[in-house]
This record gives C-alpha cells, structure tokens and sequence, in this order.
C-alpha cells in the first residue's frame, strides 16, 4: 500500500512539471502560473526551459512506473528527475517553490532505495565468487555410515539421505521473528540463505522489520572466517563483525545447521563421538578454528537440539555462553530431505533469551 501512494504521489508530481511545458510552449493557458522567474527568459530560452519541464515531468512519471513495478533501479532514473526538477523550481520559484517539498520526500526515498540497492549489489557481488564449481556426484551408502554413532545414523536415515545424492549447495528461504535484546519487541525477519558443504560456508541475507525502522543483515561464514554485518535502514552500519569470537561463532553456527543438509555428518572436518542412544557430540575443525556442540535426537532419529558454547558479544568482551538451537516438533520433506522446519535460538544467559525463532519456508539441493 505505501508503494501504491508513493508511487502515485510522484506520478502526480510528475504530471505538475507538464504544466510548465505546456505554459512556455503557449499550448494552453495555465492560469495558476503567473510565468515569473529569477532570470530573464528570451523566447527560444523559455522554450528550451519549457523542454526541461517535460523531460522532469516525464522522468518522474515513469520512475513511478518502476517503484510501482519493484524495479530496483527506479531510483536512478529518480535522482536525474530531481536535480533537473530543482533547477526550474529556483528559477521559477515564485510558482514552483512548494514543489521542494515533493522533491525532498521523492529524495528520502531515493536514499532508502539506493541503499537496499547497494546492500543488494554487495550480497549479488560476494555470491558470485562464493558458489562452487560443480562437484563430483556420490549417493550416500548405509556402509558410508556405519562407524557414526548409532544416534547419528538413525537421524541420517529418518532424514532419508540414504541413496540420495551427496547435498553440495543448499539455498533456503526462511520467515520468522527476531529481537535484539532480552526486552526488546519481536521483529518480523525475512530471510535466504546459501550454504556450500565442500568446502562449509553459507552467506545468509535477512530483512528485518519493525514498526518505525528496518534492518538489512548479512551473516557470512566462508574461508573460515565469519563477518557480521547489519545496516539500520539499509545505509548507516549498525554491527561489522569478524575476528576470533565471530570465526568460533561461524563455525557453530554452520555446524548446528547440517540438519538442513545430513550428508555434511560424513564431511572429513567433523568427527563425531558417541555420548548415548540419543545423543551426539560433534566436533569440527576447519580454517585453523575448532569448536564442538552435542546433537540430541528422539527416538525415532529427529533431531531435537544442538547445543554449544558460543561467544556472546558484552560491550565489556565477549564471553563464553550456552547457545541452544531447539527444532520445534514439526518436520518437513525438500527433495526428499526431511528437515526440522520450525526452530528457535536462544542464549543461556542469566535468564533465557531466545532472540530468534523461524520457519522454513522453502529448500532447493544442489540446484547451482
């Protein structure tokens, strides 16, 4: 709906800067303009300004076209409708000077748009040199399985890997709720993500929502490495992350993630260690980083919860704390797979704070 007004409101703009063709081309009266402007205006001169009108005019009707249509460029053909706009508004500013006001709200946007744009660009820019080339196919065999712990290899085949093809790319949509601290307001989230297996990475892209801003997230785990990084606005950076306590963090992150794509459990960098019927602990080792997390699955070989010791960021210094993701009962199938779909995230903190809850709204395999 805001789209819808918006886009009509510089569509209306747009038609306005028409009348000051039509006024200095004498193709009809315009009444509500008197014609006065800062400098004198010759005959060919106020034609050609007359021109500048319609070019304006033109511009902004159709970059309300592209708002209205999604496209991400609109803003582009915006910015030149604008500056030539506020050029005639101070030369006939005696006519024209309310007109600003319109400008500066179309300007804002402009701002917003061309930072989702960029943001954009960025994601576009990093995935294009994160997807792999193509793998080399291998289904997953029962004998492939057989030295994990009993856990495990009910989990692989209630996940219904067995015969299928090894899981090389996976890209996921998610929806869900976020906040940012214990007493904050839930966010509405909005979220992709692309995971490669071989070797284990995922860049995860999220738009974040609440009554009066927005966020644009960006969660990055490749080489080893992690980064962190959240614009307020999609322009002002809010959080830009890596080191020590990110890489660790990263990595779990990637590790507590492999119920989305079973086959990573045979990966070469995690070993896994038996602790009982139900029960797990993996621990996995890549880019000069290790950290380990215990998998718990019922009896049936879902999975239940991944829980590990991950680094809180404290303005005082990180610290060491339980971080727990929880599947929430309820399971779905993807190409086969059969996934936990609805999950939850919480810190162990003095009091408990689950700061992200999501669902799984859509899963494609080796698609790239």
């Amino acid at each position: 709906m805001i789209r819808i007004v918006f886009s009509l409101v510089v569509f209306l703009h747009g038609l306005i800067h028409l009348l000051g063709f039509v006024k200095e081309w004498n193709l009809a009266q315009v009444k509500q303009l008197t014609g006065a402007t800062l400098v004198a205006l010759s005959g060919s001169l106020a034609k050609i300004v007359g021109i500048l009108w319609l070019i304006a005019g033109l511009l902004f009707i159709l970059s309300s076209a592209t708002c209205l249509l999604r496209k991400e460029w609109w803003w582009m053909i915006a910015i030149a409708a604008i500056l030539i706009s506020q050029i005639l508004i101070f030369i006939y500013w005696k006519d024209a000077k309310f007109g600003t006001v319109a400008n500066v709200i179309v300007l804002l946007a402009v701002i917003l748009s061309y930072g989702a744009w960029s943001f954009d660009k960025m994601v576009s820019d990093e995935l294009n040199s994160f997807l792999p080339e193509k793998m080399e196919k291998r289904v997953i065999t029962e004998e492939m399985i057989d030295n994990l712990p009993q856990a495990v290899q009910r989990w692989l085949k209630r996940s219904n890997i067995i015969g299928k093809e090894e899981i090389h790319t996976v890209h996921l949509r998610q929806k869900g709720e976020m906040r940012i601290k214990p007493e904050s307001n839930w966010m509405k989230a909005d979220a992709e993500q692309y995971i490669t297996t071989n070797p284990p990475g995922f860049i995860w892209i999220a738009d974040v929502k609440s009554s009066f801003m927005y966020f644009y997230g960006r969660d990055k785990y490749e080489n080893g490495r992690g980064h962190m990084f959240i614009k307020l606005f999609s322009l002002i950076p809010v959080v830009d992350a890596r080191g020590k306590e990110i890489d660790q963090g990263a990595l779990l992150r990637y590790l507590g993630e492999i119920v989305w794509h079973p086959s990573s459990a045979l990966s070469d960098y995690i070993s896994w260690e038996e602790i009982n019927s139900t029960a797990a602990k993996a621990t996995m080792s890549y880019g000069g980083v290790t950290a380990s997390g215990t998998f718990k699955f019922d009896e049936n070989g879902d999975f239940v919860s991944f829980e590990a010791d991950r680094y809180y960021y404290r303005k005082e210094g990180s610290t060491l704390e339980r971080w727990v993701i929880t599947a929430e009962k309820n399971y779905g199938e993807f190409g086969g797979i059969r996934v936990p779909v609805n999950l939850s995230v919480t810190w162990k903190l003095d009091e408990e704070f689950t700061w992200y809850k999501l669902k799984i709204i859509g899963v494609e395999y080796n698609k790239w």
